[in-house]
């Protein structure tokens, strides 16, 4: 009895989620907002270390992806006083803007995950807040173009960029992943707000993801996976109850060849926090860089 009512919970959990992904799809569907996504090479993750591992950490992450970074320079970045080096590391699986704050970081910077380049700034806030986000940071001039820090349901923070000179990057060889944590109460509100606002969609939604990915191997989790023009998300949907390091990663990055990658990462400086495990048809591993910043690293399995 107890595995015949198990089955039918199972069911309709499933039976329910994907009415939900469909309604979420139709309501993206059916939104006439403009497209103001470039493309994934121009959106990166924020990193902010302190000013003494700025190097270190540059080091450590081209040894580990490769790549190259552009010259550094002290720059105010944010829309008061401020101080900070900055700069941009640009690998074949995932660009960092890497910050080294001089001064006390002004509130709310810091928190933003990530930074995503759009072709018109007064329209992706317009469109953002039409989506359901809020403006933390109305928008504001920096050394190159203009900037703005959004908020989505479940408080998942983002800056939007916009270049006064339009830049050129090569795509990426693989396209890294925005790893987001949110409540199951603001899942399906995250979801439906971000795909209206990069006309993006639900590749894969998983009721009972293994939880291994989250730390909790004899447990389930519910998994998104969305696509778009700012690239690829992966929204984790769970209780909050994450043994470290989980949740604290801000991207997953995709290699050809993981234990290559981790050794090239243990020799330049890095820490394996959490060593490969597989799920969902990939290896898996958590690393730290000099400076703190952690990150997600994998590579598919063959099948």
């Amino acid at each position: 009895m107890f595995r015949k009512h198990h089955l039918i919970e199972i069911l309709l959990i499933s039976s329910l989620l994907t009415t939900a992904s469909a309604a979420i799809a139709r309501d993206q569907s059916e939104s006439a907002s403009p497209k103001v996504g470039v493309g994934a090479q121009y959106d990166t993750t924020h990193v902010y270390v302190a000013p003494e591992d700025v190097d270190k950490f540059v080091v450590s992450f081209i040894a580990t992806f490769g790549g190259q970074s552009t010259k550094q320079v002290v720059a105010t970045v944010t829309p008061t006083p401020s101080s900070t080096t900055s700069q941009l590391l640009q690998t074949p699986v995932g660009t960092v803007s890497l910050f080294g704050f001089k001064t006390p970081i002004p509130y709310p910077f810091g928190a933003e995950r990530t930074g995503y380049l759009v072709t018109d700034m007064d329209e992706a806030i317009k469109v953002a807040k039409e989506s359901g986000a809020d403006v933390l940071v109305a928008s504001f001039p920096d050394p190159i173009g203009r900037d703005a820090v959004i908020q989505w349901p479940g408080g998942v923070n983002m800056q939007l960029y916009w270049h006064t000179t339009k830049p050129s990057y090569a795509a990426f060889e693989a396209i890294p992943e925005n790893r987001v944590y949110v409540s199951p109460e603001r899942a399906d509100d995250f979801t439906r707000s971000f795909l209206r606002f990069s006309h993006g969609k639900v590749v894969s939604d998983d009721a009972h993801a293994a939880g291994v990915e989250i730390g909790r191997a004899k447990d389930t989790f519910r998994r998104i996976r969305i696509e778009s023009a700012f690239g690829k998300i992966t929204v984790f949907v769970t209780d909050g109850h994450l043994p470290y390091p989980y949740g604290r990663e801000l991207t997953g990055y995709e290699v050809k060849d993981l234990q290559g990658t981790l050794t090239k990462a243990k020799a330049s400086g890095a820490t394996v926090l959490v060593e490969p495990y597989t799920s969902d048809g990939r290896s898996e591993a958590m690393v730290q860089f000099p400076g703190g910043y952690i990150a997600e690293v994998h590579a598919t399995l063959p099948k």
